[in-house]
């Protein structure tokens, strides 16, 4: 078993508190609302939210894998923190244990900066998981994110 880590930084001209509050907090309903293609939807499996709860993601028709779970490690509301691990689902092949992310919403120049960090724990070392594999779901990821940027520029009275 083997640790693969990717890292990669965001800007955003979205303060943390406020990026924070839609793209971490309010993901469950906000995303699925503005990106049905990519989130069909989002529920608690256990758990109030924090530290411990599994969730479950059902993709959209425009993804070509079906559901994933993830367990939510960190949601530290004050340092704008969320860490979990994507522990059930296609996503995962049948080369990897886990995938942990940990993402840190970060203060700069009125906006923000989101530093991301990704573990992929694979079950052996004989793996075919690339950093070219890798980087295809983090510009998935980055997709994502410029949806909700979008979103809150569009709409500068919401998560205030």
């Amino acid at each position: 078993m083997g640790v693969l880590s990717y890292e990669a930084e965001y800007t955003s001209t979205i303060p943390p508190a406020r990026l924070f509050k839609a793209f971490v907090l309010d993901a469950d309903n906000l995303i699925p609302k503005i990106a049905p293609n990519a989130v069909k939807s989002a529920e608690i499996i256990e758990g109030d939210g924090g530290a411990g709860t599994i969730k479950k993601i059902t993709f959209g028709e425009g993804s070509h894998f079906k559901y994933l779970k993830h367990k939510i490690e960190v949601v530290d509301k004050e340092n704008f923190v969320y860490a979990y691990s994507l522990i059930e689902g296609d996503a995962l092949t049948d080369k990897l244990e886990k995938i942990s992310y940990e993402n840190k919403f970060i203060a700069a120049d009125g906006g923000s900066i989101i530093k991301s960090v990704s573990k992929y724990h694979t079950k052996t070392d004989d793996h075919d998981i690339t950093e070219d594999k890798i980087k295809a779901g983090k510009e998935k990821a980055a997709h994502l994110f410029n949806v909700v940027e979008k979103y809150l520029q569009e709409n500068p009275d919401a998560y205030n």
